[in-house]
Parts: structure tokens; sequence; C-alpha cells
């Protein structure tokens, strides 16, 4: 089922975003299956490879540390791993971004088929 709140965010995503799934969609990293804008409880994730539960958030200038924390807590309360890049960091760095999440992937065991 489609979730229309994700729906918008995909249609609406940042420039970062942009640059980002195109470097991950359609297992352009290694082979790894990534999803953009996946729900969870509570939050919508960016991006997420579901099989090892790695969740990335591209974040802007409009975030709070004290709300970004709490996001960070339900997110990782089940089991999800969150790495956070600043946007410039994803248009300046895309490469250091990508092999940064490639070196977390390669120790987070697999969860799902």
């Amino acid at each position: 089922m489609s979730n229309p709140h994700a729906r918008r965010l995909r249609q609406n995503a940042t420039d970062a975003e942009r640059r980002l799934w195109f470097a991950l969609r359609d297992r352009r990293l290694a082979g790894y299956k990534f999803r953009r804008q996946h729900p969870l409880p509570g939050a919508v994730l960016d991006i997420a490879c579901i099989a090892h539960r790695l969740a990335i958030e591209a974040d802007g200038g409009q975030h709070e540390p004290s709300a970004d924390a709490a996001r960070t807590q339900r997110i990782e309360s089940p089991g999800w791993q969150l790495l956070r890049f600043w946007n410039n960091d994803i248009l300046s760095n895309t490469e250091g971004v990508i092999l940064t999440i490639l070196a977390a992937l390669q120790v987070r065991p697999r969860i799902f088929r």
C-alpha cells in the first residue's frame, strides 16, 4: 500500500536527496537495494536499505538538534542504524558519502532477504 506522505516527499526531494538517490538506486552500490521515503512508525526515512536496516537521512539547515535526537531514537530503537549527512556534504563530497554508506553496510548483518 502506498503512503501519500512518502509519495509527496519523493516528489519534492531536495537536490541532495536526488543526487544521493541517483547514486544508490537500481542496486548501483555493490548490489545493495535501497528504497526512497520508506515509512516506519513515527518516521519516513529519506533512503533505506531494508535488508540491512540502514537508514540514511539528508539533513538541511532546517534541522533542530533536539528534534533530530528524538527522531534518531525512534528510528534506531527497533534495530535500525541511522546515518545522517548534511546536504552540502552530499552535494560537495558525494563519493565520500557513498563510501561511508558502503562501509556501514559491509559491517551490518543482512536481516531480510
